[in-house]
């Protein structure tokens, strides 16, 4: 009845020039390589434990690895991010190397963790955790919450291979949610920023984008250990991250999700994704909804602009003003998410658009954006770091880029439909 529902709405007929694709039309091999990513990884021991790393940057033209003196040389976020891919890729592949790798990565986010639950980000050269820096000190902050996604994708594989790493698995994320719950607000209050209203109790007040990665993670929990005290945690973040919804289908911003206070950017902007995973949870309609709407007109309007990478906006007279509106840079991370919350909405609705729609946002790794410049390259599985303008490509290939690509054409590849519609860039760009 849902899907009836959701199907007679107006807002899901979106058009592309390309007619009905045919399931049966043969498809190229993948383009999936993780040669690059593989050459980031690296197995350390510290304290009779070995710990799988990933190196944070890796430089233009020979991209050997490259740390940094204030942060380190590697650190959760990327471990988290590559702990997805290599899970998804053993899963598709029965790639025993990808198992392995996911078992030292999940080492390492456990290693990582502190004694109030969240974890630290970044470690020196010398295996010793940076406490102090400011994108590395254990606090409810993105590392915490993109650790707590990739170890709740951790359970459904392990929990049928590996009953002790499992436990410490759910260990783990029962800490870090302990901990996510310890400072969440109970207060359900919103306040007026510039004219618009924003919730209070998201992650730092009005981080809608930090609360999706909780989400993921809470969602994952819920459907592994069925432990329902993170439901109404889980309709909490929800019912914040739509009030941070703004526009409709005629205005701008076209119902598009705020990251923070009247802030939009593009790079981990997964809301949709979040929203629409939580929606099968919570049988909440309206969670499905909002996020459709944001797919349908939002990612449209960006697709026809070229992508944007942030704005702000001011109310005025009842509309939404954007200003210092910018389209640079734009980075693998600010595709991902779109492409991950497009395919899962054809997962939902068996709606083929939204699956072509996926192949057209992921194009963009193929040529297909402002710069018309290849920035993944399957020959060699490397990304470039991103466009800086329309004549500028950062070629660097540092972790983030080079995982988020991965992470995007992993989920294109298992349709046939979206891998079909990339598969037109590939012609025209086989390196």
């Amino acid at each position: 009845m849902l899907i009836k529902i959701i199907l007679s709405l107006s807002f899901l007929l979106i058009t592309f020039c390309q007619s009905e694709i045919d399931e049966k039309t043969s498809i190229k091999d993948s383009i999936i390589n993780s040669s690059h990513l593989d050459g980031l990884y690296e197995e350390i021991n510290v304290s009779g434990i070995t710990l799988g790393i990933i190196h944070i940057y890796s430089e233009y033209p020979d991209y050997t690895w490259i740390g940094d003196d204030d942060e380190g040389i590697a650190c959760v976020d990327d471990a988290a991010r590559a702990l997805i891919f290599y899970l998804n890729h053993n899963q598709d592949n029965n790639d025993i190397e990808s198992l392995n790798k996911a078992k030292y990565l999940i080492e390492f986010l456990i290693f990582m963790q502190s004694e109030n639950g969240l974890f630290y980000n970044f470690i020196f050269d010398d295996y010793s955790v940076n406490k102090t820096h400011k994108n590395s000190v254990n606090q409810p902050n993105w590392w915490s919450w993109r650790a707590m996604w990739a170890l709740s994708e951790s359970i459904a594989v392990f929990k049928s291979i590996d009953i002790n790493l499992t436990k410490r698995i759910t260990g783990s994320l029962s800490s870090v949610i302990i901990a996510f719950k310890d400072q969440q607000s109970v207060s359900k209050k919103t306040i007026y920023v510039k004219g618009i209203e924003l919730p209070t109790w998201l992650p730092q007040k009005y981080s809608s984008d930090q609360a999706a990665l909780i989400i993921l993670g809470l969602t994952n929990f819920y459907n592994n250990t069925t432990d329902s005290s993170v439901l109404p945690y889980l309709n909490d973040l929800c019912d914040g991250i739509l009030i941070m919804q703004k526009g409709d289908s005629l205005n701008l911003p076209f119902n598009a999700f705020l990251s923070w206070q009247n802030l939009w950017h593009a790079y981990g902007n997964s809301q949709s994704y979040a929203l629409l995973k939580a929606s099968s949870v919570l049988k909440r309609e309206d969670f499905l909804l909002a996020a459709i709407s944001e797919i349908n007109y939002f990612y449209k309007f960006l697709m026809n602009e070229n992508y944007l990478s942030s704005f702000y906006i001011d109310k005025k007279n009842d509309e939404y003003i954007p200003i210092e509106t910018k389209q640079y840079s734009q980075i693998a991370y600010n595709f991902r998410v779109m492409v991950y919350a497009c395919m899962e909405a054809y997962n939902i609705t068996k709606d083929s658009s939204y699956a072509s729609m996926a192949g057209e946002i992921a194009s963009w790794f193929l040529g297909n954006n402002i710069a018309e410049s290849q920035m993944y390259f399957p020959s060699s599985g490397i990304c470039y770091d991103g466009i800086n303008s329309q004549n500028t490509i950062n070629k660097n290939s540092g972790a983030e880029s080079t995982i988020e690509a991965l992470l995007t054409l992993l989920a294109i590849e298992k349709n046939s439909v979206s891998k079909k519609v990339l598969n037109k860039y590939l012609v025209q760009n086989t390196n």
